[in-house]
């Protein structure tokens, strides 16, 4: 028989279910209860600000770790047009190539990359010179400032260039090519049959000196003995360090009316012995209306025993003592029209590149007593006077210690 069915519930699930209700909604509020007894028993026993901590960290690790999920979910979906496996959404947007010729240029070159700025004023690291240079002589130039440019003296300007200069600053013409050593010295072409010992020694070095330095390029094997060296005559060697005596083609000292005739290797303008005469004062005047440089100075270290003063061509030129004249006429050396006065008391004066003289051998002169006309004959570059003082006793002394204040 079929079972009799009804709308009524049956009482046993009824009930059942009921309980389960009613027992749900008595454990509800005891929860939050237990957490709250288990918390107050850790904080009985000191535990309850570490659990605290402990939890606050752990829920600000796990915050941070959902940050960077969704992040990297944005990063793909959005930004790379990407969209996460297994999950429905747009397609993947896909970014247009872009040609090189599609780019202004003025952008293209900005994406080649970051260009290095120029350093306008980098400081490269300066290395010895071990060669000779040449140098073009230039309008204004001297012996000083040509070697203040190289860091030379200027001595070694003159004795780098022996056959040219000739020991004379004034030989500096415009246009003329001048030897530059790399290091202070003298410069020397090897005549071939002497010792290199000897030659060591005349420039008051050692001849390790010359045979080391690396400018000459010179092998010590290939040399061999010092006395008899393996040197092709010709060859030019740099003397680091080396000095010698300079050629004087000024006047000698010592020309006195009693023997003028020591002037003789100057030129024609040598006089004959005279008797008599005027006697200087001891005390010197300036021998033109300018008192100032115009060129050289006095300067030993250069072969220049006397000052070169400004003036006009034409102009006066001055006996700067009384005294006889013992030299009238042309130098072969390279002072041009000269005049030469010995005061008869050891001392005698010098006037050089004259444009014209007005006196003659043997005659007696007064100071101050226009002797001749400012010029620039010989080896000059410009008017101006060479003036030298020279004593029998002391040389050629430096004429400013003698003359009045300018």
């Amino acid at each position: 028989m079929m079972p009799i069915m009804t709308n009524e519930p049956f009482e046993d699930e009824t009930v059942s279910v009921k309980e389960a209700a009613d027992e749900a909604e008595d454990d509800a509020p005891s929860r939050p209860n237990r957490i709250a007894r288990l918390l107050e028993a850790l904080t009985q026993f000191g535990l309850g600000e570490m659990t605290t901590r402990i939890g606050t960290n752990v829920l600000a690790v796990l915050v941070i770790v959902a940050v960077v999920l969704l992040l990297r979910t944005f990063y793909q979906s959005v930004v790379l047009g990407a969209t996460p496996a297994g999950a429905g959404g747009p397609e993947r947007v896909v970014t247009p190539a872009i040609s090189a010729e599609s780019i202004p240029m003025s952008i293209s070159a900005e994406l080649e990359g970051i260009a290095r700025s120029a350093i306008p004023h980098t400081t490269i690291p300066t290395r010895p010179r071990l060669d000779v240079v040449t140098y073009e002589v230039q309008p204004g130039d001297t012996v000083f400032g040509i070697a203040d440019k190289y860091g030379l003296r200027p001595q070694t300007i003159l004795w780098g260039n022996p056959y040219t200069l000739r020991d004379d600053p004034h030989r500096l013409s415009v246009g003329m090519e001048l030897n530059i050593l790399p290091i202070d010295g003298t410069y020397y072409e090897w005549q071939g049959g002497e010792t290199l010992t000897g030659v060591a020694t005349f420039f008051h070095v050692e001849a390790e000196v010359i045979v080391n330095f690396p400018g000459n390029y010179l092998d010590p094997e290939a040399i061999g003995d010092l006395a008899n060296p393996n040197i092709e005559p010709g060859t030019w060697l740099i003397i680091p360090g080396g000095e010698r005596e300079f050629i004087s083609w000024s006047a000698p000292i010592g020309v006195t009316r009693e023997n003028p005739a020591v002037a003789r290797v100057m030129g024609a303008g040598a006089c004959s012995p005279v008797s008599g005469g005027a006697i200087g004062y001891g005390v010197f005047i300036w021998p033109t209306n300018s008192h100032f440089l115009s060129g050289y100075d006095y300067s030993p270290d250069t072969n220049h025993y006397g000052i070169d003063l400004h003036g006009t061509l034409g102009e006066g030129v001055y006996a700067s003592d009384a005294g006889v004249i013992v030299y009238a006429g042309w130098n072969d050396y390279g002072y041009g029209n000269l005049i030469l006065i010995d005061h008869g008391n050891n001392f005698q004066t010098l006037y050089a590149h004259l444009n014209g003289i007005n006196v003659v051998c043997g005659e007696s002169v007064g100071q101050g007593q226009v002797i001749g006309s400012l010029g620039s004959t010989g080896n000059s570059s410009g008017p101006h006077l060479h003036f030298e003082i020279m004593s029998s006793q002391y040389g050629k002394v430096n004429p400013w210690n003698f003359l009045p204040p300018p």
